[in-house]
């Protein structure tokens, strides 16, 4: 699915809010946990084109000298 910058904004509102159901569009949209709808947002983030701090990955080398 296709999502806007305006679903994900109306999503993190009502993150924001508290809330599990709000409506846009003219639609009614319901959500059984705030879990859900974070996992949802990631997605929307992933496929909007808007990165995460959270989902960066950092590589870390070990080295070491033998004397």
């Amino acid at each position: 699915m296709s999502w806007t910058q305006t679903e994900l904004d109306a999503l993190d509102a009502a993150i924001a809010q508290g809330v599990l159901s709000y409506t846009i569009n003219g639609k009614t949209v319901t959500y059984r946990s705030l879990d859900d709808m974070l996992k949802l947002r990631a997605q929307m983030q992933r496929e909007i084109g808007l990165g995460t701090v959270q989902s960066a990955k950092r590589v870390t080398y070990l080295s070491f000298k033998r004397d």
